[in-house]
């Protein structure tokens, strides 16, 4: 079985790659050792934001009475579960048909390679087949990284697949980690009427955010009754008992915290042990695989995208890389017209759908200082929009920052209602290089919740009109 191209990993980097090889007339294959669609969309962003849309429509049902509706529900917790996997196999079936469409061959196993240009596939029952491959892409994702205090059993300790799962809600739980995966679940739970606490290493939640956001996160957290810990590590955890009991290391000195369950939440290890790297000479560094702008390792004929490189552990930049590396072997091949434009690592937006969303893109305001700029700041508060009041949504705010001489848009910042779709706009003046001035003349549609971001900017050059 010999292939142009071979891609190790069906998520959102190598399914995507896959059609855009085909694209390009490259005979092509994935290879899968659980379910077409990866973590993603079996595991990860998918089903999660199914999960916490049943959570948002509880907290209409809790409030109806706030929108003139008379209301009751109770939450039916393996409902809830049940629809969740339901979108996320709605989703893999929909990258089968794809698949299918671009006549891309899905060999099911585990793959290795052996040598340069081969790959070892063993399947579920042990037997093995070697598929031949001119290039091979590594798009082997990650995983659920794990602390030595912490050993995931699945059970007691658990991380974001088995969250997903659960048999029945918790009456309590312990969120280890702020970042997306944390503060999503803690959400989700809470609004399920489990009793949650965070606890986190560095000063504040959602630790590579606007400072400001962080804040504004804290506050709407606390106000719906979770529990936050920050400056704070888990030393050890005891699970001999009922539930789990946690030693957490404080400025404060010691304290145990018991829960029914605790959730390790502390970021993502990325997949690239048992695949035959060493074997090959392929150079990784800090846990991920070393690659030029390309996705090409030091060994010729070898990439790697998504979650094995060293960019940000997320779908749309895996889907990114994997078409910028398999555009840039087309290239080389003389299949495609020009050198694919390299990916700016510093424009890309990241997006967490707890409640309220949160989501940013470039410079903090913090970053922007340190990286030399002067700087305007503008802020405008959802409070203040007429869109976020009819909706009933009115915490967080709009966050812009831009370089003081020359109008250069460097950072957006954004927590609020539905905030997660309005973030795209920045992106994309970033790219076109845009300027205040101009999104000022660009007219935003009223009411939205969506034209906050030019409100934001008026603040920022004095010229707001509604604040």
């Amino acid at each position: 079985m010999a292939y142009d191209i071979v891609v190790l990993g069906s998520g959102p980097g190598g399914y995507v790659a896959a059609i855009r090889a085909a694209q390009l007339g490259f005979k092509t294959a994935v290879i899968e050792k659980e379910s077409l669609g990866g973590i993603c969309l079996n595991w990860g962003c998918i089903p999660t934001k199914a999960l916490l849309k049943s959570a948002q429509v509880n907290e209409y049902i809790k409030h109806a009475k706030d929108f003139g509706i008379e209301a009751s529900g109770t939450p039916q917790f393996e409902a809830i579960i049940k629809r969740s996997r339901g979108v996320a196999d709605k989703m893999s079936k929909g990258v089968q048909f794809l698949m299918k469409k671009n006549k891309i061959d899905v060999i099911m196993g585990f793959g290795k390679l052996i040598a340069k240009g081969k790959i070892e596939v063993s399947d579920k029952d042990g037997k093995t087949q070697v598929v031949e491959a001119k290039h091979t892409i590594i798009a082997t994702g990650g995983r659920s990284r794990e602390l030595p205090t912490m050993k995931i059993d699945g059970k007691k300790i658990i991380g974001y697949r088995e969250a997903m799962v659960l048999p029945q809600l918790p009456k309590s739980m312990i969120v280890v980690g702020s970042g997306a995966i944390g503060v999503e679940f803690a959400y989700f739970y809470n609004s399920m009427g489990t009793k949650v606490t965070i606890v986190e290493f560095m000063p504040r939640i959602v630790p590579v955010e606007d400072e400001d956001i962080s804040k504004e996160l804290e506050k709407q957290y606390k106000k719906n009754g979770v529990t936050i810990l920050t400056n704070s590590e888990v030393t050890n955890v005891d699970t001999k008992g009922a539930g789990v009991k946690a030693t957490v290391k404080s400025a404060n000195g010691e304290t145990v915290l018991e829960a029914d369950i605790l959730l390790s939440a502390v970021g993502v290890a990325a997949n690239i042990e048992g695949i035959g790297l060493e074997a090959l000479g392929v150079k990784t560094e800090k846990g991920r695989i070393k690659v030029d702008k390309y996705g090409q390792t030091n060994v010729p004929g070898i990439y790697a995208i998504g979650d094995c490189s060293p960019g940000q552990a997320l779908a749309h930049v895996a889907s990114k890389e994997g078409i910028v590396c398999v555009e840039a072997i087309a290239y080389n091949e003389h299949k495609y017209h020009h050198q694919p434009e390299a990916i700016d690592y510093n424009n890309i937006p990241g997006c967490t759908y707890c409640v309220p969303e949160i989501a940013s893109v470039g410079y903090t305001e913090k970053a922007a200082k340190d990286a030399g700029y002067e700087i305007k700041v503008g802020k405008f508060p959802l409070s203040a929009s007429g869109k976020a009041s009819a909706a009933g949504h009115t915490e967080g705010f709009i966050k812009v920052i831009f370089d003081a001489k020359y109008g250069e848009w460097l950072g957006t910042h954004m927590i609020g209602y539905n905030v997660t779709e309005m973030i795209s706009e920045t992106v994309t003046a970033r790219k076109l290089e845009t300027t205040y001035h101009e999104v000022l003349n660009a007219i935003h549609p009223h009411p939205t919740i969506s034209e906050s971001v030019k409100d934001a900017i008026e603040v920022a050059y004095g010229e707001a009109i509604h604040l």
